[in-house]
Order: C-alpha cells, then sequence, then structure tokens
C-alpha cells in the first residue's frame, strides 16, 4: 500500500467543516441513539452456551446500517477454526480516490454474557435512558463504537458529498469478547480487503466524562492455572492433621509470593516502568474502582504508572469445595487461575516463562506444583508524534473543546499485536465510546450520550482532516 504522511502542519487547529459537521451530528444523534438502542436489544453473545442465532441478527442488522449509510459493499465473512465457524464479521468497503488513504474502522457487535441478573437495575438487553446514560449490555461496550462509525460516516457524507476521497472500510468483528478465536486467520484470509493506511478502533475508554483521551499503550496479557498438589486423596482432618498442611494452604503460601509486601508483583523476570505522562489522582481511582474505605492501594509509584507501565497480577478463579460442601478433610489438591497483565515492552512468551520458573522454585514445603499456560496477548503503545495520531488528538480537542489525554489502558486488546504484525505500515489509533463509570462487562452497564455525541464529532473531524489532506503521499 502506498506510504502517507503528514501535510504541512498549520497553526489553526480548527477545521473548516466543523460547524457543518458538530450541526450534521446533533441533528442525527437522535437516530444515532435509536439504532443504538435497537442493536442494545440484541442478544448477540458469541459464546457457546448461547443461541448462535442472534448473533447472526445481531450481524445482519449492523450489515443494514453500513447499507443505509451509503456504503454498497458489505459481507458478512466468517473463517472456520478447526472445522468449527467464526463468529460472523461485518466487512464494508468505499474505495479510496486516487492518491488518498484508506481509514479501517474497527469494532464488535458481540457482547458479555449478562451475568448475574439480581445487580441489574433494569433488563440487560432492554436499552433504558436514565439520566443522560443508556444502560444496557453492549450500549457502551462496543456497540456505541459501531454507531460512532456509522454516525460519522454519515455526517461526513452530508457535508462533503457522497463523492468524498479518503477510501474507508469497516471492520465490525463478531466474536471479540469470546477472545476473538478467529481474528489472526480472518485478517490472513481477507488482508486484501482489510489493508488499509490508518487503522481506528472504538473499543477504548476516555479520560473521564468532558476531557477525551487518546488510547496510547495497552498492558499485554497471559494467563494460566497453578496446581497444588499434597497427598494422593483426601484423608480425616482429626485423624492426619498437622503434620501435613492441605493443599489450599499450600498453595495460598504458593500465591502469597506473588507480590512484596507493598503489593508490587515480584516475580523475577518482568518488567515495569514509573513513566506515565500524566497521572490518576488516588481519589478518583478509588470511587471508579469501588474500592472500599480504609483498603490500603497496593504496589508504588504513581497511580497511572502503577495501571499502565507495571505488571499487574491477579487471582480470577480458584478450584476447591466451596463452604455449603466443604468437610473435615485435609484437600489433597488445589487449583488457581491468573491473570497477568504486562508492562508495555514485555514480551508475552517470557513473562509466562518467568511465572513458570518463579511458581516451580516457590512450591511450598515441597508439594507438588503443576503449571499449564493458558492465553497470551502482547502488549502496545504507539508513537503520539506520528501523523495519524496528531490529527486524531486534534480532532478529539476539538470535538470535547478541551486538549486530550495520551492516556495509557490497563486492559489488554490482544488483537492489535496481530494488527500491527500484519499491518505493520498502518498507524493504529485506539479511540474510546466509555467512560470510567461505564461499567463494561459489568451489571448496568451504560453509555455517557453527551461524551457519545462527541466521540461520533471526533471520528468525522477525524476522517475530514484525512481527506482534505492530512496525511498525504511521502
Amino acid at each position: 500500500m502506498d506510504s502517507f504522511d503528514q501535510a504541512a502542519p498549520t497553526a489553526d487547529r480548527t477545521h473548516p467543516s466543523a460547524q457543518a459537521l458538530s450541526a450534521s451530528v446533533d441533528a442525527d444523534f437522535p437516530r444515532i441513539v435509536e439504532q443504538l438502542t435497537a442493536l442494545v436489544n440484541i442478544r448477540g453473545i458469541a459464546w457457546e452456551a448461547f443461541d448462535p442465532n442472534e448473533l447472526d441478527r445481531s450481524a445482519e442488522a449492523v450489515a443494514q446500517l453500513i447499507r443505509d449509510a451509503g456504503i454498497d459493499e458489505v459481507s458478512i465473512l466468517r473463517v472456520d477454526n478447526d472445522g468449527v465457524p467464526g463468529g460472523p464479521a461485518v466487512v464494508a468497503r468505499r474505495p479510496a480516490a486516487e492518491g488518498q488513504p484508506t481509514v479501517l474502522l474497527y469494532a464488535h457487535h458481540d457482547v458479555q454474557p449478562p451475568g448475574d441478573p439480581d445487580p441489574w437495575e433494569s433488563e440487560p438487553f432492554t436499552a433504558v435512558e436514565r439520566d443522560g446514560r443508556l444502560y444496557g449490555r453492549g450500549a457502551a461496550d462496543d456497540k456505541a463504537g459501531i454507531m460512532a462509525h456509522v454516525g460519522a460516516l454519515r455526517s461526513l457524507t452530508e457535508v462533503l458529498g457522497p463523492d468524498f476521497g479518503v477510501g474507508v472500510t469497516l471492520f465490525i468483528e463478531g466474536e471479540e469478547e469470546a477472545g476473538s478465536p478467529t481474528f489472526r486467520k480472518f485478517l490472513e484470509t481477507h488482508r486484501d480487503l482489510l489493508t488499509a493506511d490508518v487503522i481506528v478502533v472504538a473499543d477504548s475508554s476516555n479520560w473521564k466524562v468532558g476531557v477525551p483521551a487518546l488510547t496510547t499503550s495497552l498492558r499485554g496479557l497471559v494467563d494460566g492455572t497453578v496446581e497444588v498438589q499434597v497427598l494422593d486423596h483426601a484423608v480425616h482432618s482429626g485423624m492426619f492433621g498437622g503434620p501435613v498442611l492441605d493443599a489450599p494452604t499450600l498453595l495460598a503460601r504458593l500465591i502469597s509470593t506473588f507480590h512484596d509486601d507493598a503489593g508490587d508483583v515480584c516475580i523475577p523476570g518482568l518488567v515495569g516502568g514509573d513513566s506515565a505522562s500524566v497521572d490518576y489522582d488516588e481519589q478518583d481511582y478509588r470511587a471508579d474502582a469501588s474500592v472500599l474505605d480504609g483498603v490500603r492501594l497496593a504496589g508504588t509509584g504513581s497511580v497511572a504508572s502503577r495501571l499502565w507501565n507495571k505488571p499487574a497480577l491477579s487471582i480470577i478463579g480458584m478450584d476447591i469445595p466451596s463452604v455449603a460442601l466443604s468437610s473435615n478433610t485435609l484437600l489433597p489438591r488445589a487449583k488457581a487461575k491468573f491473570s497477568l497483565r504486562l508492562a508495555p515492552g514485555q514480551g508475552p512468551e517470557e513473562a509466562m516463562h518467568a511465572v513458570q520458573a518463579h511458581v516451580e522454585a516457590n512450591a511450598p514445603f515441597g508439594a507438588r506444583v503443576l503449571f499449564a499456560a493458558g492465553e497470551t496477548g502482547s502488549p502496545f503503545s504507539t508513537d503520539t508524534s506520528e501523523p495519524a495520531s496528531q490529527l486524531a488528538l486534534a480532532s478529539l480537542e476539538e470535538a470535547w473543546g478541551v486538549p486530550a489525554v495520551e492516556a495509557g489502558m490497563g486492559g489488554s486488546i490482544p488483537f492489535i499485536a496481530d494488527l500491527t504484525e500484519l499491518f505493520p505500515a498502518a498507524q493504529i489509533l485506539i479511540t474510546g465510546v466509555e467512560d470510567p463509570d461505564s461499567r463494561a462487562h459489568s451489571a448496568n452497564e451504560s453509555l455517557h450520550l453527551d461524551e457519545f455525541r462527541k466521540a461520533v464529532l471526533a471520528e468525522a473531524l477525524l476522517l475530514a482532516r484525512i481527506n482534505d489532506g492530512g496525511l498525504r503521499r511521502a
């Protein structure tokens, strides 16, 4: 694909079509919210336990929205994973004019399962507006990302006319919440359809209500299980307890070696830093993360660095009997699943090896320790001096009226590594429609509607800047 660079910068960061684009987004916004509401009402979940027909219905609804936005070349595509069809992805293309770049707009239409219904204040799959927020599963993650793309494209077409030059490809994945099992194979199979100069991934969060963000780094991810075995079978705790410790106790002792007294991860071989360009106020973090009063935060360094630039290790599941099913026996084995977020710059294979070496070297009381590696995902970081990042930052600032924060994100988007590897010439922009109170994956997931309107406008401004020569042939 042709290489593009940034055109000569101007002192004025205001785009000449900004007022017209803003008016167009405002006029279209009730329809955008109405269509987002309809998408939320579809139970498109890519997990085996849920009805696959709903996922197909979700893909069809997205495809129709894109056709209605003026793109005729729209397909619903799948690739097989060991003979099992992957989730339905919607791919739509509007070719670039001669000499113009192509922008790939990514989002996903599948959503997380609703989980326990009790904490929900309204039905998860019936979108409800309350106090300026739209509540429902997928309202923020990531059906709002889809509608940001559709709304921006509609406004750009209305203001610039249907013959604007920048090429646009939409790639709306259908299995992201299930771990994107066929993502890489999909990219390899359809590389010609998806090749672009700029990739916009609308699946992140803004800094806070009123302040936008461009996500400039992501932590990587490795997970796996650790099992401790100490007896051949369970034995009576009164007759045999004392000389030997039960497996859950020994597993707890092993887990306690993962962190030092300050709460920093202390596994040799894991890397981290303290170089966040902005900080996250501790009180804001405590409120956003719902930390209980009196609980001391873990780790050292700035809160932002602990979130973005250092490893974080959590135990996310354990296999031991529940209290209700417990008996007076010494349990012979216990298993825990760990989830380790990696600092940018840390390779996932290296990190997995470090965890395995640590648990095997710290087997408590000589217990047998079995390690099983799980999923991996690479971290990501970007250089915001790149042309597309500069255009995105200017567009965010214009839409919100305040400078955008260049923020890391503590979470992981493992497929970003596939995008960077298979499309090395593309500039990747990770943008957000969420805010710290969106509660993605949790009960009462919601979208701040005024922030969402600004996100649609920012994307329209970005596309307009690229269309007007913000990127030119190098």
